[in-house]
């Protein structure tokens, strides 16, 4: 009898008792996951195999309190599945105004994960905010989705290399494999391509009847073909990349970004908020990875908000790009099949009642 990939995934998805230690918390963290409504993550240790001088994983991700639940889960679902969890280093990116100040974000990240290597850092959304347009959903335009492009300029100067993951993703697989896939000549960044996507309808017509922009952008006015650059745009997803910053910063592919960025401001050359500047950019010179590392749009459809399925093939991280969140759907009694993958990753507590903005406000002022 053959196993579908569903059951496949929840198997996979049980906890790795070899390699976890559950650690009993303090009568503070009692308080504070009570207020807050996780419970502690069990107390992940590097196996016998490790070596203190391995190299550290870096991992960059948002933190914010509207996506908190899905930014634990991911973190969770990495240190499950990874040989060494003491040497993964989580770069969390939180916003200056958040209604959870950056400083309450750090002291609840810590009494979830008792042992995790992170850093919090604040991003100033006036950095942003002046160069962005609108886009066909509002939770696109939040400045913080723009985090990524700044990265090389966030992170300590020493940080060469760093996986960027967005916060509605869940791991079955080894961060560590990501990891060590290489970045080939000049290539800056990695993720899975998709070569056959229709690529003319993530920009306006606007820009395709535009010679400049489209040469600038792809070598060639041609919607589906380049010349002057030889260089094919592929759409990729910007939620899982790796990315060489010190290729980045010599680059100065912050500038090149904000560039597009400036062009959509006066033009409205796109629609969908921070992926596509990625696009003009890097579409056609991006390192092709493993489509497993980023199994996409399982938030469902935009408009009808429809369940969706696994792509084919293997399956390594899970991403719920798009409309529908599984926690939303959870606590909505509607989840879809796929939800039930993430699920085992959610540290959040049934029983408590959901954050609110009294419960940040009250924290916030404390």
């Amino acid at each position: 009898m053959t196993s579908s990939p569903l059951l496949i995934l929840l198997l996979t998805s049980l906890p790795l008792l070899c390699v976890s230690i559950r650690s009993f918390p303090t009568t503070d963290d009692i308080i504070s996951d009570d207020l807050f409504g996780f419970t502690e993550s069990p107390d992940y240790r590097n196996g016998e195999h490790c070596r203190s001088d391995d190299v550290t994983v870096h991992i960059a991700m948002t933190l914010d309190s509207e996506y908190l639940r899905g930014s634990i889960a991911a973190v969770h679902s990495v240190l499950r599945h990874t040989s060494c969890p003491e040497n993964i280093f989580f770069h969390f990116i939180a916003a200056e105004f958040d209604p959870a100040s950056p400083r309450v974000l750090t002291r609840l990240v810590r009494n979830i994960f008792t042992s995790l290597n992170f850093k919090v850092y604040i991003f100033r959304e006036d950095s942003v905010i002046n160069l962005i347009s609108s886009s066909i959903r509002v939770a696109l335009e939040n400045p913080l989705n723009y985090a990524r492009n700044y990265l090389g300029d966030i992170l300590d100067p020493n940080i060469n290399r760093v996986i960027y993951l967005d916060t509605d993703v869940v791991l079955v697989d080894d961060v560590k494999k990501l990891w060590n896939i290489p970045l080939s000549h000049t290539r800056v960044i990695g993720a899975p391509e998709y070569c056959h996507a229709n690529f003319t309808n993530y920009f306006t017509t606007t820009f395709w009847s535009d010679p400049v922009l489209t040469r600038t952008a792809f070598g060639s006015s041609d919607k589906t073909k380049s010349k002057g650059k030889s260089k094919n745009p592929c759409y990729f997803n910007t939620g899982v990349m790796v990315m060489d910053l010190k290729k980045w910063r010599l680059g100065n592919y912050r500038s090149k970004i904000e560039y597009w960025m400036e062009v959509q401001r006066k033009k409205r050359i796109y629609e969908l908020g921070s992926l596509p500047p990625f696009l003009l950019v890097f579409a056609g010179n991006i390192e092709p990875i493993d489509h497993r590392w980023n199994q996409h749009g399982l938030g469902g459809d935009n408009v009808k908000g429809s369940c969706r399925s696994l792509h084919p093939g293997p399956v390594s991280l899970l991403h719920w790009s798009g409309k529908g969140k599984p926690w939303v759907r959870y606590d909505e009694k509607r989840p879809c099949p796929l939800d039930h993958v993430w699920k085992p990753y959610d540290l959040y507590n049934r029983g408590s009642q959901p954050l609110d903005l009294f419960q940040l406000v009250f924290w916030r002022a404390w």
